[in-house]
């Protein structure tokens, strides 16, 4: 049975959380402290999968909290729970917590939060690969779109858009913003996945703070031991494929989700060359040594690929599901029952009709990835044809200077 562990210092609110999630006993081992002091004996004597901690409490406060459980157990999904939305307190937690929830919360609405960071385990099974996404507290941004960013928001002429088109061209900073513009303190009605608003939403102060945090961004390291991957080649890779994606969006799939997708869908060779490079490099000695397509090797060396690491960070951040589907899937479309023109079948189609793939950021003779083709379209009832689809992308990747 999954276990969770809830931390408030107001005991009325730790009754009143007891009280109103007490029918979901047979789903959940849940316990309640008033301390983080507490919380951390807990942790001590017993494996959780979640912890859920209110901001403000004496003593030790839910980030300080949530910071020691990053350090001692980071295969723990982190969430905390504040009524005082304050920026400067939000930006503070940003390495620290997955998500952010406000208070009062509805039990409902923590029970589904709480449900769907558990079915994230089937996602990635191994605990080590929970740690290792789980511990990440910095993330690399290309080092020309980091300090391109930071030279525009310097300018009091720059403009939202301006800054939009910088932060799409980087996965990793367009996935943070997301996750925090769509965090509870911000009270949206409703979830954005269009960068642009979620500037606009933010502001200028709030976008700067996070990019020049070195607690969310860094630099890539020199003298990496991935020096066969080419992030540039990677990132060129993402954007066509971004572009590709968005072109084929139409019934049941918007535009701003399909091109989110295409920009987060190779995110976790990020996690991969900066937590597990070494790894990561015999991934790549083992598909050229076997002829497999890399990330068959990443699942052979590692236990999961790029794909479901990368997915499983997504969600644990809160982003919308059908975008983690598709991250998730995006080279094994047909794992997954086809049975609509959905996000994933968006993404896997855009995918095999780009003339990019993995291996052509890494220097390294592996086999091509596996496509989908006409007979895959008719079997999700795609609305157009595979030679719509066809034109729809070469004019997108015609439109970007790239040869299709």
């Amino acid at each position: 049975m999954k276990r969770v562990l809830l931390v408030d210092d107001e005991m009325p609110m730790l009754d009143a959380l007891r009280a109103r999630l007490h029918r979901l006993a047979d789903k959940w081992e849940m316990h309640f402290v008033d301390s983080a002091e507490r919380a951390i004996e807990e942790l001590e004597r017993g494996v959780f999968d979640v912890v859920v901690t209110d901001m403000r409490m004496p003593r030790m406060d839910g980030a300080e909290l949530l910071r020691i459980v990053r350090e001692r157990w980071p295969d723990v999904i982190r969430i905390v729970l504040s009524g005082h939305p304050e920026s400067e307190q939000t930006l503070r937690l940003v390495p620290y917590a997955h998500q952010y929830l406000s208070k009062p919360c509805e039990p409902k609405q923590l029970e589904t939060v709480i449900d769907r960071c558990l079915r994230l385990h089937q996602l990635l099974q191994q605990q080590n690969l929970r740690a290792i996404v789980g511990r990440i507290k910095k993330l690399p941004a290309l080092p020309k779109v980091y300090a391109q960013l930071r030279g525009a928001l310097a300018r009091d002429t720059v403009t939202t858009g301006e800054v939009a088109r910088i932060v799409a061209a980087d996965s990793v900073i367009a996935a943070k913003v997301l996750q925090l513009v769509n965090s509870a303190f911000f009270r949206l009605a409703r979830r954005i996945t269009n960068i642009e608003q979620a500037v606009n939403y933010l502001g200028f102060v709030a976008i700067r703070n996070l990019t020049l945090s070195v607690e969310v961004f860094s630099h890539w390291p020199e003298g990496s031991p991935t020096a066969n991957l080419n992030f540039e080649r990677l990132q060129s890779h993402v954007q066509v494929v971004a572009g590709a994606t968005r072109a084929l969006a139409g019934v049941g799939v918007t535009a701003d989700d399909a091109l989110l997708a295409g920009l987060l869908h190779d995110i976790g060779y990020w996690i991969l060359a900066h937590e597990c490079a070494p790894d990561l490099a015999r991934s790549i000695e083992t598909a050229a040594r076997l002829g497999i397509p890399l990330h068959q090797a990443e699942t052979q060396v590692i236990g999961a690929s790029h794909a479901e690491i990368g997915a499983y960070l997504l969600g644990i951040w809160g982003l919308p599901y059908p975008v983690i589907d598709a991250v998730a899937h995006h080279h094994t479309p047909l794992s997954v029952k086809p049975s609509e023109f959905d996000l994933l079948a968006v993404l896997a189609s855009a995918h095999s009709l780009v003339p990019t793939d993995d291996r052509s950021v890494f220097d390294a003779k592996v086999a091509p990835d596996p496509k989908v083709d006409a007979e895959y379209f008719l079997s999700i009832n795609a609305p157009f044809s595979w030679t719509e689809a066809t034109r729809r992308v070469n004019e997108c990747l015609e439109a970007e200077g790239v040869r299709p």
